[in-house]
């Protein structure tokens, strides 16, 4: 296929900026790309050259790839990235868009698609089905949990002065690589393309870009009846495609026994390969892609 045109874009939203990369002429009706936790808007980069006849725009979440951090007297909640969608949203006044959302993306997307149902006209989901929850009687441990790690962490950077300094330093962009292989069912060139967005140089080596408060344990998570609620109010066309093996397997089963049925307008696609499938199969995800949001 002929090469196409990638471009950098930055969005301001309050405090933040929002990096990402752009595609197609900006008259096209857009389609959203939301990728997945400690990835970045690389992810989609094998996927957009077959999204068609659209503005494809993948942005980095806050904390990263290129967008800023949160500051230090913030943190990392889930509704906070429902609140950056919104933010988003109302920059651009986008109504009725049709997102494509990965992992955690496509948590938040389902959140902000129930929430705000006039804004969103599709929701393909990649592996991604529901949410990660816990039950009601955990809600004390869950606290603690979160408590205790966000303490430890702030302890990290008010004893150094460059938080870079708490991270792992590579000597190499390729040993950032097989270590990002090493955690994932991904293979050295589909992680080398998340990872080339994911590092920045640090002297001799290189660090993750990434805010290491990302890995903070969540202070609190939705129950299950809380999380099938936002399931049901969700009201545009969803269609879920998914690997058939990998990180990720147990989640989507899982999900779809509890969460399947709650749709109003549902379709489900497996497709061999693993939790990163639309770097996989871009090709054939995209035609998916495509035929939902014409159809």
């Amino acid at each position: 296929m002929s090469a196409i045109k990638v471009e950098e874009i930055c969005y301001d939203i309050g405090p933040l900026s929002l990096q990402g990369l752009a595609c197609g002429d900006d008259d096209r009706e857009v389609v959203l790309c939301l990728h997945g936790w400690l990835d970045n808007a690389a992810s989609f980069s094998p996927l957009i050259p077959y999204l068609t006849n659209k503005r494809i725009i993948a942005i980095d979440w806050p904390g990263h790839g290129f967008s800023s951090h949160r500051s230090q007297d913030a943190h990392y909640h889930f509704i906070d990235w429902v609140y950056d969608l919104l933010q988003l949203f109302e920059l651009n006044d986008w109504h009725n868009i049709d997102i494509v959302a990965h992992s955690m993306g496509g948590m938040v997307a389902s959140a902000f698609a129930a929430s705000f149902p006039e804004r969103v006209k599709s929701l393909t989901l990649l592996d991604s089905i529901g949410f990660i929850t816990t039950e009601a009687e955990k809600s004390t441990a869950q606290l603690r949990q979160g408590m205790i790690s966000r303490f430890k962490n702030a302890a990290n950077y008010l004893h150094n002065t460059n938080i870079k300094k708490t991270k792992t330093l590579h000597p190499s962009s390729a040993s950032a690589i097989k270590a990002r292989v090493a955690v994932s069912d991904m293979n050295y060139q589909q992680a080398k393309i998340i990872v080339k967005r994911g590092l920045t140089k640090e002297g001799p080596g290189y660090v993750w870009r990434a805010d290491s408060r990302l890995r903070n344990a969540s202070p609190y998570r939705l129950t299950l009846s809380q999380a099938e609620q936002f399931i049901r109010d969700i009201n545009c066309p969803v269609q879920l495609v998914h690997g058939t093996k990998g990180t990720g397997l147990n989640m989507i089963t899982n999900g779809l026994a509890h969460f399947g049925p709650l749709f109003s307008d549902f379709v489900d696609y497996a497709i061999d390969g693993g939790h990163h499938v639309h770097m996989e199969k871009p090709k054939e995800i995209a035609q998916l892609i495509n035929n939902f949001i014409k159809g």
